[in-house]
C-alpha cells in the first residue's frame, strides 16, 4: 500500500524522538536475542495447529490466503504433503508459514497452501513478531528455516508478499526476495459512495453508469442478484466455471479454473463463513438480465472477506449478451456501492494489471517472492525463478512486447 510521510510541521518533538530510538533499539536487541532461541517445526498436518493458528488469523493485517478455512479447503481438495513451519519463542507461537510442497521434476518447492490462488499472501505471526519488521536477524531466520526444511523441499518459494501491508512491514524483509511480476490494485473505501468516486474521476464514471444503465433498460432490463442460499451460491459458480472456459478457450489460453481439484476447492470456500457475516471464504455476485433474455447472467464475480478487506477473487461475463453495456464494470458498482456502510475499508482487485483495474484502483502495490534455496539443486531453481520472473517483469512493463508475447502464447495454447 502506499503511504503518506508526515509533514515537517507533524515531526515528534525531540524528547518523543529520543523516546522512540530508545525503544526502537530495545526492540531491535530484543528481536535479535529472541532469534537465537526460536525453535521451528515443522508439521505434516493442520490440525494440531488450529488453535494456534486461528489465534494467529484473528489479526486483521494478516491475510485471509493464510486462514485456517482457506487453506483446509485447498488442502482437502489437493491433499499435496504438508510442510507447515511453526516458530516458538519462551512457550509462545511466534509465526506460522503454511507451506505445502509442490513436487515435480525431481524438485520440491515449499509455496504457500493454495498459492496458485492467492492474491495477497502475508503469513501468520504474532503481534511482536509482526512489529519487529526489519529488526529479525534475516540471516539467522534463513538458515533456520533452511535447516528446518532440509530433506524435505529444495526450494522455500513463498510469493505474493508485499513489503509493507497496510502500515506494517512484512517479518521476511531480509530473506532473499525478487520483485514478482505482478502488481495488485486497492480501492479504499471512504465514509459514503460518492467520497469513494471522488479518488477515481467521479463525473466520468457517474456518466458511464447512466449510458449503461440506459442500455441495459433498452436490452430488457438487468438485476443485481447475491443469492442468500448455498445452493444458488453454488450453482453461480458454476456458471462462471463455464462462462471462463469459453473465454480462455476464446484467447487460446490454459483454463486455471478448469481442473476438479480447483473446483472442489472453490466450492468449498462458498460455505466457509463466521456467523456475523465479517468474513467468508467466497461469495458471488451477479447480473441477471430480465426481458427477453430472462435468468441469463451477463456478469459475475466471486469476492472474499477478512474484516474490512474485501478481496476480488476473480470475475467473468457472458460475451454474447449486451456486450456494449461493459456488464463487468456494471457489475463492480453495484459491488463496491454496496459494500459501502458494512464496515470495509478496502476493495482488493488482486493481482494482475488490466485496464478496468487501473480505473477503479487508485492504489498499487508490488510484491515480491521469497527465494530461498534449501539444497543445490535448489540453488539454480531459486535462479531459474529470478531469471523468469525478472524476464516477466520486463516483458509486462513494455506494452507492445507484451501484447506480442501474448499473440505468441496464444497460437501455441
Amino acid at each position: 500500500m502506499q503511504t503518506h510521510k508526515l509533514d515537517v510541521h507533524e515531526q515528534p518533538s525531540d524528547d518523543a524522538a529520543l523516546a522512540d530510538t530508545a525503544i526502537s533499539r530495545l526492540r531491535q536487541v530484543s528481536m535479535k536475542l529472541a532469534m537465537a532461541k526460536i525453535d521451528i517445526a515443522v508439521f505434516d498436518a493442520m490440525q494440531p495447529l488450529e488453535d494456534d493458528w486461528r489465534a494467529l488469523e484473528v489479526d486483521n493485517l494478516q491475510s485471509l490466503h493464510q486462514s485456517y478455512d482457506w487453506c483446509s479447503a485447498w488442502v482437502n481438495a489437493f491433499q499435496r504433503p504438508l510442510a507447515i513451519l511453526k516458530g516458538t519463542y519462551a512457550g509462545e507461537t511466534a509465526f506460522i508459514l503454511p507451506v505445502e510442497l509442490v513436487k515435480s521434476r525431481g524438485l520440491a518447492v515449499a509455496k504457500f497452501i493454495a498459492a496458485d490462488h492467492s492474491n495477497i499472501n502475508t503469513g501468520l505471526f504474532s503481534g511482536n513478531f509482526a512489529e519487529s519488521g526489519g529488526s529479525i536477524d534475516a540471516e539467522k531466520f534463513a538458515r533456520q528455516l533452511q535447516h528446518a526444511l532440509k530433506g524435505r523441499a529444495d526450494l522455500l518459494l513463498l510469493q505474493n508478499i508485499p513489503l509493507e501491508w497496510r502500515g506494517r512491514p512484512t517479518p521476511l524483509t531480509g530473506l532473499p526476495m525478487v520483485k514478482n511480476q505482478n502488481h495488485a490494485y486497492q480501492l479504499p473505501l471512504l465514509a459514503v459512495f460518492e467520497e469513494t468516486l471522488k479518488q477515481i474521476n467521479a463525473k466520468s464514471r457517474r456518466k458511464k453508469f447512466r449510458v449503461q444503465s440506459r442500455r441495459f433498460e433498452a436490452a430488457g432490463g438487468v438485476e443485481y442478484v447475491v443469492p442468500e442460499t448455498s445452493e444458488e451460491q453454488h450453482r453461480l459458480l458454476d456458471i462462471f466455471f463455464r462462462l471462463k472456459s469459453i473465454r480462455f478457450a476464446s484467447l487460446g489460453l490454459p483454463d486455471v479454473f478448469a481442473d476438479r481439484e480447483t473446483q472442489a476447492f472453490l466450492h468449498g470456500l462458498i460455505d466457509r463463513r463466521d456467523d456475523a457475516g465479517q468474513s467468508f471464504g467466497l461469495q458471488m455476485h451477479a447480473l441477471r438480465l430480465k426481458g427477453g433474455n430472462e435468468d441469463r447472467i451477463a456478469a459475475i464475480s466471486g469476492i472474499s472477506r477478512k474484516a474490512d478487506h474485501v478481496i476480488c477473487q476473480f470475475g467473468a461475463i457472458d460475451e454474447d449478451l449486451v456486450p456494449d453495456t461493459s456488464p463487468g464494470e456494471f457489475l463492480y458498482w453495484q459491488i463496491i456501492s454496496g459494500l459501502h456502510g458494512k464496515g470495509i475499508a478496502l476493495f482488493d482487485f488482486g493481482l494482475g494489471d488490466q485496464t478496468y483495474k487501473r480505473s477503479w484502483a487508485p492504489v498499487e502495490t508490488a510484491h515480491y517472492d521469497v527465494v530461498l534455496p534449501v539444497s543445490p539443486i535448489g540453488v539454480a531453481a531459486g535462479a531459474a525463478h529470478r531469471i523468469v520472473t525478472r524476464g516477466k517483469a520486463y516483458i509486462k512493463a513494455r506494452p507492445k512486447l507484451y501484447k506480442f508475447a501474448q499473440g505468441i502464447r496464444a497460437r501455441i495454447g
